[in-house]
């Protein structure tokens, strides 16, 4: 059959519609899809080792021969077992497999096999549990891909479909052009695609690798930077600091600015000056007072005529952001209002009918607030809360919003992304860092304890009840049966057991399977000091300000990474009261024990950035445009060189087929509702 890329895998001699539709699950539905179905590790079958030489417990390759007849039985617990005995000069293993009978006829004396398994010294000979084996020969590869599978699929099935596609890959088009490849050592695009899936060394592997991910990276970064460039082209709105009264608002406030502020505020008002739309992101640990840098912002843009929304992740905190920008506010003679989804009809009209007209100066709420159906006389600022998604990709979507002028923009951020990420989210945002706290805030007191000191942890929290203060608790799971692992506690289980360990507590669950409203009654009552325990999964690490709570006590700890962590603990400790963070697990080392040593956020992001790599760092909420299939966002030369050829190839103009690249990533985006 001659295949072609549109060719439907149903087609496909040994496929049928079966396979076909389980296939599909995986998203395969053409043979083109199998050229883009990339591997997620390699077996290095190919590096032969002697037995004598194995890295006990470690997977490898030997080559045996058998030295024996197979002996078959059956263990206590009803498991079937062929045992065999082979070796090489060095010497003898013992192999065992389990449930596998039809190996017998194959397993005959003097017969060799490439061995695949871990090799376990038994005195003076060796055993190998489980092992997989190949008849051997010279044309045996010498690496395997492993794929990602779904139920119903195997590797065997998907590596005998996957070589239908090999015709077509190396006549896969070139996106990079031949004096590119040349200049930084890349294999074309076809080849490179080809020995992904059959690659002949592991030297070919990773040069296969680096060329698609310096060609991803650079796609990436020509779309970041002709964004950039199509934004600089707008004109922002005018500003400037004649008859704003910012001078009177920062007198007015009920504390002094830390010198982190004051540097951060002055870069701001900068920017908001210019006629280039301000790209600009303030980081900062929780309690670092980040939003008066907003408040600052969103003053001086009104005074110059020109609206703000500032748009939060939830709807309880963008009524919070309400309510303090409106303390701020008061005397300025700025008209704010909250739009979320639970305003009342005839509320949102009158709102967005302000908004339309100008009557109105300002809005929070979430993201609601700039898409469609509301509409803005002169939108001059918009400000993000927690929103990682919202990077300069999305900004673009705001134009229309402004009057034909382009928005400032300003993300806030309380998890502290290391460099490298912010390289790669924001493409060249400009970063402002709130690096010190506001003086009189104590750190909040962190201890990693053991299962067996759960009955003092509980008596601890009952002291703190006692005193008036309130409690959160983290539980991985939202109910039993969630993960196989049973150990893992879920809130629900967590609460009936809780209620009885410490009765007279009041306390509520909060979880992501609770509905919008359910999740916001839970959070005020809370808030308002009607429940002393909130337990909770981890949808409360972005939450509301509760002074009153004093500990954070976190279950089974060593189920999320340390920034996640962090940001929990940043829940506690924003009143005058000492403050505690419990860390409750089993598995206590030095993972978990930087988060009693340091309360920087920087620090513990670029360790949880080192252990768990960029998907796991920002999690299924904050993950967004951070997929990349072969970059590693940890590989900052990379990053860097093709961020220098992004802009000299910027500059000198883009060829066709680049263009066509760079419109290609946008598209995708969209598709993905990247945008919304």
């Amino acid at each position: 059959m001659n295949c072609q890329t549109d060719t439907p895998l149903r087609l496909l001699k040994g496929v049928g519609e079966v396979t076909g539709n389980k296939l599909a699950k995986l998203g395969l539905l053409t043979v083109g899809d199998l050229c883009g179905f990339f591997p997620r590790r390699y077996e290095y079958r190919g590096e032969v080792v002697p037995l004598a030489d194995a890295e006990y417990g470690v997977l490898c390759s030997t080559v045996l021969t058998v030295c024996s007849p197979t002996k078959s039985g059956m263990g206590a617990s009803g498991v079937r077992y062929l045992k065999v005995s082979a070796c090489d000069e060095s010497g003898t293993a013992l192999l065992t497999f389990f449930n596998q009978p039809w190996l017998e006829k194959s397993l005959t004396v003097g017969r060799r096999f490439r061995v695949w398994g871990r090799v376990k010294q038994n005195g003076y000979s060796f055993d190998i549990n489980s092992p997989e084996l190949e008849p051997y020969s010279d044309t045996l590869p010498p690496v395997l891909p492993v794929y990602p599978l779904t139920r119903g699929l195997t590797q065997q099935l998907i590596r005998r479909v996957v070589p239908a596609a090999r015709p077509l890959m190396a006549s896969l088009p070139d996106v990079l052009s031949e004096d590119i490849r040349n200049k930084h050592g890349l294999l074309p695009h076809g080849k490179a695609v080809e020995a992904m899936h059959f690659p002949e060394s592991r030297e070919e592997l990773e040069k296969a690798k680096h060329s698609l991910a310096f060609e991803e990276l650079l796609i990436f970064q020509l779309a970041v930077k002709s964004l950039r460039q199509s934004l600089i082209r707008h004109t922002a709105p005018e500003m400037s600091f004649k008859n704003t009264g910012i001078g009177r608002f920062f007198s007015s406030l009920p504390f002094s600015l830390t010198s982190a502020q004051q540097r951060v505020c002055k870069e701001v008002l900068a920017d908001l000056c210019r006629d280039v739309p301000m790209c600009r992101m303030v980081q900062g640990d929780v309690g670092s007072g980040k939003t008066v840098i907003a408040a600052a912002a969103m003053l001086f843009a009104v005074k110059n005529g020109l609206q703000c929304a500032i748009m939060a992740p939830t709807e309880i905190l963008a009524v919070q952001h309400y309510k303090t920008l409106s303390a701020f506010f008061e005397g300025f003679g700025i008209r704010l209002e909250l739009l979320t989804g639970s305003t009342p009809a005839a509320e949102k009209r009158r709102i967005k009918q302000g908004l339309k007209s100008g009557e109105i100066d300002a809005v929070a709420g979430t993201n609601a607030i700039i898409q469609k159906g509301v509409e803005y006389k002169a939108l001059g600022l918009v400000i993000t809360d927690e929103q990682h998604r919202f990077g300069v990709l999305q900004r673009a979507s705001l134009a229309d919003k402004a009057g034909g002028l382009t928005p400032h923009s300003l993300v806030m951020s309380a998890t502290p992304i290391p460099r490298s990420l912010s390289l790669i989210m924001y493409g060249d945002v400009d970063l402002s860092v709130i690096d010190e706290l506001p003086p009189g805030r104590q750190p909040v007191l962190t201890k990693c304890v053991g299962e067996e000191n759960r009955a003092a942890v509980y008596k601890f929290l009952g002291d703190q009840i006692r005193r008036g203060r309130q409690v959160y608790i983290i539980c991985p799971l939202v109910e039993d049966g969630d993960d196989e692992a049973s150990d893992k506690k879920s809130v629900e289980s967590y609460k009936k057991s809780f209620d009885k360990t410490l009765p007279g507590v009041r306390s509520l669950c909060l979880h992501g399977r609770m509905k919008g409203k359910e999740k916001e009654a839970a959070m005020r009552a809370f808030a308002d000091g009607e429940a002393d325990v909130l337990i909770s999964t981890t949808v409360v690490e972005v939450g509301v300000n509760v002074p009153n709570a004093t500990v954070m006590l976190v279950e089974n700890a060593e189920c999320f990474g340390l920034s996640q962590l962090h940001q929990l603990r940043g829940r506690v400790g924003r009143g005058s009261e000492r403050s505690y963070c419990i860390l409750l697990t089993e598995k206590a080392g030095d993972r978990l024990d930087i988060m009693c040593k340091t309360g920087n956020g920087f620090e513990i992001a670029n360790a949880d950035l080192e252990r768990r790599g960029p998907g796991d760092f920002f999690g299924s909420r904050q993950s967004g445009d951070m997929h990349f299939v072969h970059a590693d966002v940890l590989d900052m030369p990379l990053i860097e060189e093709t961020k220098l050829l992004a802009e000299s190839l910027l500059k000198a103009g883009l060829d066709e087929t680049l263009q066509g690249a760079v419109s290609g990533f946008f598209a995708r985006l969209e598709s993905a509702n990247i945008f919304n």
